[in-house]
């Protein structure tokens, strides 16, 4: 069976077009937030766009993993499965910070197809797939290409910053960009606005799928904390930490995580 890119990305656009008219019904920064069962937040703009979403993207015989939806093991039985996250960056929805997102990913077989995110708060909207390349707002797009991180811009998560866990990274010259929300940071990297990202903690397969298709999409590199290559629709989908940017940026960064966190296991 033959995938469509252009079905599959027509299908992202409308949805994530639909879901940015859904969020723009709640105003960020006034939205009340509960806390799940794992302490998460999670507020009623999730579960509203999360409907949206399963209702435009959703057809006969494709899986469903969402981080607002019940799971259910008959993903495990298809080949395409719709890997989403309604809100991904809650808390900075919360806190009126505009590093939020809709992030929806395409995966067949395991493997990243398409993916694309919209940020209704700065009216970015990033797609791409491996056959057709990265569009930020409609123009072509791609990782930077930086060799190296000396002078780079790598974008940071606000709550391992806060937790002071990037300290063990300073004095390597490149600027930390603590930013809200992983699926809008592997996004900005696929697009070029930063040159890489990592997360040094565990992150489910809808946090990352949409950004992972991106960025590989645009050339670029993902790989997981422990060097294995990002696959979806498992059974559990918790992965280890993942680390993005350009391909020609990897050696240098693998070497630099690897050092760190052996270092820092050794400290333990």
């Amino acid at each position: 069976m033959r995938i469509s890119s252009a079905d599959i990305l027509s299908r992202i656009e409308e949805a994530l077009s639909a879901a940015a008219r859904v969020a723009g019904g709640f105003v960020s920064g006034s939205v009340k937030a509960e806390r799940k069962a794992d302490f998460s937040p999670v507020t009623e703009a999730d579960r509203a766009i999360d409907r949206i979403l399963k209702r435009v993207l959703l057809r006969e015989g494709e899986g469903w993993l969402s981080e607002e939806s019940a799971d259910s093991a008959d993903r495990l039985a298809c080949e395409s499965v719709w890997v989403v996250d309604p809100l991904d960056g809650t808390q900075e929805f919360v806190q009126g910070i505009p590093e939020w997102c809709v992030s929806i990913g395409f995966t067949y077989r395991g493997k990243p197809f398409a993916g694309g995110i919209v940020n209704p708060a700065t009216g970015e909207v990033i797609l791409g797939s491996a056959e057709s390349g990265v569009v930020y707002n409609g123009i072509p797009a791609q990782p930077t290409g930086r060799a190296h991180l000396k002078g780079a811009v790598v974008l940071a998560s606000r709550s391992e910053v806060k937790r002071k866990e990037w300290e063990r990274f300073s004095g390597n010259g490149f600027e930390v960009r603590p930013t809200g929300s992983v699926a809008y940071k592997l996004a900005l990297v696929a697009a070029g606005k930063a040159d890489a990202t990592w997360t040094l903690s565990p992150k489910n397969e809808w946090d990352i799928a949409a950004g992972v298709a991106l960025v590989e999409a645009g050339g670029g590199f993902t790989a997981t904390l422990d060097g294995k290559t990002p696959t979806f629709n498992n059974k559990s989908p918790l992965l280890s930490g993942l680390i993005a940017g350009p391909a020609e940026l990897r050696p240098e960064m693998e070497a630099l995580l690897t050092l760190n966190l052996s270092a820092s296991a050794a400290e333990r």
